[in-house]
């Protein structure tokens, strides 16, 4: 492991992130989320479901047996007063404190003179910055950007950050490609993509994204399936694919869920990047305030042009064997396709093996029970055809992706989108062990 002695300036850099004021967060004391139970009341939830979409009402999840729901309390005495028989709880009562369990609570960095000995550049106290300390909290977008500058300084034989585009605010789109430029071992550039952070609220995606990449290089010549992995396999990461968004969801709104491209009403910016993708895209009859806005044409949301044009054109030599793309919440695994329940997967029996296999790995290491499911289940293109059309997983399993899946982190409990920051490694953990799962059946589909 490579220690610069540039990390000094990254630590002068990242002292100012770390101390933001968080009392311009959105208010959300008027509002609660509340679990709808299907029961024998499904048509009746689908038609919810239906009206909801044109609406301000933002559905957080969509499962098999319930559907989740942020709203004030006019509008779900609105929604009790025409459907009367509806079963349901309050899932989280009090959002804003939810809120703050989320932010920062520690620097990320200790700024006192007499305890920044570490700048020394030990490989131990470089470990320490990087992984132990890092994975504490949540970390704003500026910081993380200067880790992935530190990661990729540390691990500069196999570390290479490629900017793909701007957001409409401004912000880099980065990817990380990791590899281990074996070129004997891996002749044909077998690759894997995860993604993370396509929503900017789902804040647990981007933390695992980060977690993921970060362990697969610390073992990489300790562990012999890391080591084996890393050099059959070139990595490609994208951990904040909604940078905007996200920056916004730690300025203003922790709930924000689209990036903040400008559209057609002023007040209501934003584009949900996962419905913007060229494939089964379709104009749907949502404005532009709806939370899964997915613009008037497809490919309108910058981040996913930009992302298109990368596998296009610059990663064009690579064949991308396996695709994970990280969201929250519900602890699942979805199978494409998203937008239709009716159009069948190719080779669906190996598929589910591979889905199967992803839940077991994670059951191993930290005993979740992720289920795997139709990703047209969780999109809701079961009730409403066509509005789950558009999404990244159909999107790289239909033009790129050999394998592809969505897995939908934590949480199954009652935080939702906002798990607390003492998840993070438990997380990681079981995400890694997944993608090792994957590694393997990629390199050994009869395992």
């Amino acid at each position: 492991m490579r220690v610069y002695t540039s990390l000094l300036y990254y630590l002068l850099l990242i002292i100012p992130v770390i101390c933001q004021d968080f009392r311009s967060q959105k208010d959300y004391s008027n509002e609660k989320v509340y679990r709808i139970f299907y029961d024998d009341n499904y048509e009746t939830v689908g038609d919810i479901i239906g009206s909801i979409i044109n609406n301000k009402i933002d559905i957080w999840s969509d499962t098999a047996d319930h559907v989740d729901i942020l709203c004030n309390t006019d509008e779900w005495m609105g929604i009790l007063n025409t459907h009367k028989d509806l079963q349901y709880e309050i899932f989280i009562d009090s959002i804003n404190d939810r809120i703050q369990d989320t932010l920062s609570q520690e620097p990320l960095f200790n700024t006192h003179s007499d305890q920044m000995s570490f700048n020394t550049g030990s490989d131990d106290d470089t470990r320490e910055i990087l992984g132990d300390i890092f994975f504490n909290e949540y970390r704003n977008l500026q910081t993380i950007e200067i880790w992935l500058q530190l990661l990729q300084e540390t691990f500069p034989d196999f570390v290479k950050l490629e900017e793909i585009g701007q957001t409409s605010n401004g912000h880099a789109l980065n990817v990380v490609h990791i590899s281990a430029h074996n070129y004997i071992d891996n002749p044909d550039k077998k690759t894997i993509v995860i993604t993370g952070g396509l929503h900017a609220r789902e804040w647990i995606s981007i933390s695992t994204a980060c977690y993921t990449m970060y362990e697969l290089l610390l073992n990489y010549g300790k562990d012999k399936k890391a080591t084996k992995y890393l050099d059959s396999l070139d990595f490609i990461f994208v951990p904040i694919f909604n940078p905007d968004g996200y920056d916004y969801s730690w300025t203003t709104d922790r709930l924000w869920r689209k990036n903040r491209q400008p559209t057609s009403i002023d007040e209501c910016p934003g584009i949900d990047i996962d419905r913007s993708f060229g494939f089964q895209w379709a104009q749907s009859h949502e404005f532009p305030c709806s939370e899964s806005y997915n613009g008037k044409v497809p490919f309108e949301a910058l981040e996913s042009q930009y992302w298109d044009t990368y596998l296009r054109e610059i990663k064009k030599d690579y064949k991308i064997f396996g695709y994970l793309d990280l969201h929250s919440y519900s602890e699942e695994i979805l199978y494409p396709y998203g937008y239709s329940c009716d159009a069948l997967p190719r080779d669906i029996e190996n598929l589910l093996e591979l889905a199967f296999g992803l839940a077991k790995a994670i059951r191993l290491t930290t005993r979740k029970n992720y289920d795997v499911i139709a990703a047209c289940k969780d999109s809701g293109s079961d009730l409403t055809p066509g509005i789950g059309g558009g999404s990244a997983l159909d999107y790289m399993y239909h033009n790129r992706a050999r394998w592809a899946l969505q897995i939908k982190l934590r949480d199954s409990g009652n935080h939702g989108f906002l798990l607390p920051s003492k998840y993070i490694r438990s997380v990681g953990r079981e995400t890694y062990a997944s993608l090792m799962y994957f590694c393997g059946f990629i390199l050994n589909p009869e395992m």
